[in-house]
């Protein structure tokens, strides 16, 4: 630093090391190959640690340290009580540094299968890997597994550590066998640039000087390879994607589209589209924080203005008219699952893809896949950190382009939309065709569909809904309270998360039986309008809560016949004459003087329910709903 200092003065330093480029890496290999003691390493031997944190790391290493008469470089990465009572890494520790040539951000990640999901978020950003491997193990089931998370996530580099090299005497053939093995495995992948180096993290050896231990290795040390890599053309500076973030109004002078240039190249004079309106127009304006610009490009956030007054939105993408990403509501993807709640291939989630948020369903897992084998298997859903092929279909087209080609439009996140957490990350394969849909309607379903046959089954309902669809038929004398029970019920069924409905005699009357009276006749043909409307409603897996008198008991039974017997649940609140009356004393006297025909208990019989399944006694105990909704427990009703 003192050098450097005195050769140039502070303006050209801070320059030169803000125009650095970037280089985002990961760490990953099993339980105790040595990553976090690498990184350790990497940074001491670099001196790129401050004078409190040596101070830092001499005492932990007092307390806490695990490598007996040398330092352990781990502490400096593991941060968690947890990490360092068990020597290992849990979560992703992110560490920054820089050199002369390069800057740094090292993700260092568990071993650890259970902890898959987080190495897959360390990874997520990184442009190079270093897989460890111990050179006493060779290469292993993680290693194989860490190098198809890399091959998953599109890393085009890859640095394979033989660590521990020490501890088998520095032997050359120790090396180039597991070299060996290791590139028989990865020409299966897709990584196209792979470097091997033999080196040992706690000795030092190779990490940031070259070993005299290794006369037989003249390749690169580990720290001249992570300054040397050539980087710069992983990114995709052809295909412009510019999703748009915000809309910047700050005047009614501007209006300006704020977003990070995904990929490609954008110009000022450039004619853009927008998707997916597909209207046109020409950029007349880059603008930055620090001022005006001719060019931006990725990861640049800049702010574009148009020449016209087009309608561009959060959540547009802009593009060249000739180079267009694909748009589709149907793709395929790779999808590694993160949530410790199963997938539930029956609902649907929110899908976050680019500066876009949408409904998403998972139409079938084509095969999930062993990360420790690299074999296929079917499978009906998905576990924390099981990954597989899965087909989605959006609520909203998406303009997306296959990950390999872009990350920032090909890949996309998986949210809960009760809980807001995110259970999935997906990388995109390819658009699907509506032919090749999986959930396309086959033949019998098209049959079913015209014959007016639902799709969906009683199954699918019921594990949807937690419950299964009835009738839940209240019965009783005017004054009886049979209507109190039924919205107590209702409130009761509600708090518990049960999805009904409730139909009251009074409001038919006021509408689908308008034109009905109270005869016999016509009382019979309203409860049968009724019945089928609770059949159809309970086919859709909704309780029905129905309260009316029906008082005659064949009317009844043909009212269960319409509905289906096996879900018809015929409830009696049991009240005494004089108790009704003296409830509804008004109605009851308007009967008795002849002013009202047909009221049950008056001059029409009313016949109490013989085989009632629930009958509440109103003499004795209220209208309480808590008898009801026993019995809709025990038949499974309600769950």
């Amino acid at each position: 630093m003192q050098d450097v200092m005195s050769s140039t003065d502070i303006a050209q330093f801070l320059e030169q090391d803000q125009n650095k480029d970037l280089l985002r890496f990961l760490t990953a290999g099993s339980v105790d190959d040595g990553k976090s003691t690498l990184i350790g390493r990497l940074l001491f031997d670099s001196k790129k640690l401050y004078e409190d944190q040596l101070a830092a790391l001499e005492r932990d290493n007092v307390r806490e340290g695990h490598a007996e008469n040398d330092i352990d470089y781990a502490l400096l990465l593991d941060g968690l009580k947890a990490e360092r009572e068990q020597g290992i890494t849990i979560d992703v520790a992110y560490r920054y540094f820089s050199t002369n040539k390069r800057k740094f951000i090292i993700a260092d990640t568990p071993g650890h299968e259970q902890y898959t999901r987080n190495m897959v978020t360390g990874a997520s950003t990184a442009n190079l890997s270093i897989i460890l491997v111990d050179a006493r193990k060779g290469v292993i089931t993680q290693t194989k597994r860490h190098t198809f998370l890399a091959s998953l996530l599109g890393i085009k580099h890859v640095v394979l550590a033989v660590n521990k090299m020490d501890l088998m005497e520095y032997s050359q053939e120790v090396f180039e066998n597991i070299c060996g093995d290791y590139k028989n495995f990865v020409t299966r992948l897709n990584i196209p640039d792979v470097h091997c180096i033999p080196l040992s993290a706690l000795k030092g050896d190779n990490v940031v000087d070259s070993s005299e231990k290794m006369p037989w290795y003249d390749g690169k040390t580990l720290l001249h390879h992570l300054e040397t890599v050539h980087v710069g053309s992983d990114q995709n500076f052809i295909d412009l994607r510019y999703p748009v973030q915000y809309v910047l109004r700050p005047s009614q002078g501007y209006r300006g589209f704020a977003g990070k240039v995904a990929s490609g190249i954008v110009r000022k004079g450039d004619e853009l589209m927008v998707l997916p309106s597909r209207k046109k127009s020409v950029v007349t304006s880059i603008t930055t924080y620090d001022g005006e610009l001719d060019e931006a490009f990725p990861p640049q956030s800049v702010a574009l203005t148009f020449a016209d007054e087009i309608d561009i939105s959060r959540g547009d993408m802009l593009v060249r008219p000739d180079n267009m990403p694909k748009v589709g509501r149907h793709f395929e993807s790779m999808l590694v699952w993160m949530s410790e709640e199963p997938m539930d291939p029956t609902r649907q989630y929110l899908i976050k893809h680019a500066n876009s948020t949408t409904r998403a369903r998972i139409d079938k897992i084509r095969y999930r896949i062993d990360v420790n084998t690299l074999n296929k298997s079917e499978s009906d859903a998905f576990e924390l950190n099981d990954i597989g092929r899965t087909v989605l279909t959006t609520n909203k087209a998406l303009c997306f382009d296959a990950y390999q080609k872009n990350k920032a439009t090909g890949s996309f996140i998986l949210i809960d939309p009760l809980s807001f957490n995110t259970v999935a990350v997906g990388m995109i394969i390819d658009r699907v065709s509506e032919e090749e849909m999986p959930s396309r309607i086959t033949g019998g379903e098209q049959a079913a569909a015209v014959a007016g046959r639902s799709m969906i089954t009683k199954a699918e309902r019921e594990e949807r809904l937690h419950q299964a669809g009835a009738t839940i038929w209240i019965t009783g004398l005017h004054g009886s309270g049979k209507n109190e029970l039924a919205y107590k019920l209702e409130r009761e069924l509600f708090d518990r998360g049960a999805v009904t409905v409730l139909i009251d005699g009074s409001v038919v009357r006021a509408g689908l039986s308008r034109e009905l009276d109270y005869s016999p006749a016509d009382r019979a043909e309203h409860l049968r309008r009724v019945a089928h409307m609770c059949r159809m409603l309970n086919e859709q897996g909704l309780i029905t809560i129905c309260s009316f008198i029906s008082p005659d008991e064949s009317i009844r039974t043909q009212v269960a016949e319409i509905i289906g017997k096996e879900r018809f649940y015929l409830v009696h609140v049991d009240a005494e004459l004089e108790f009704c009356k003296a409830q509804e004393p008004e109605l009851y006297a308007k009967a008795e003087r002849g002013e009202l025909q047909y009221l049950p208990g008056v001059d029409m019989a009313y016949d109490c329910p013989v085989k009632a399944a629930v009958t509440v006694d109103q003499r004795h105990v209220g209208v309480d709903p808590e008898k009801v909704v026993s019995y809709m427990l025990a038949q499974e009703v309600i769950r």
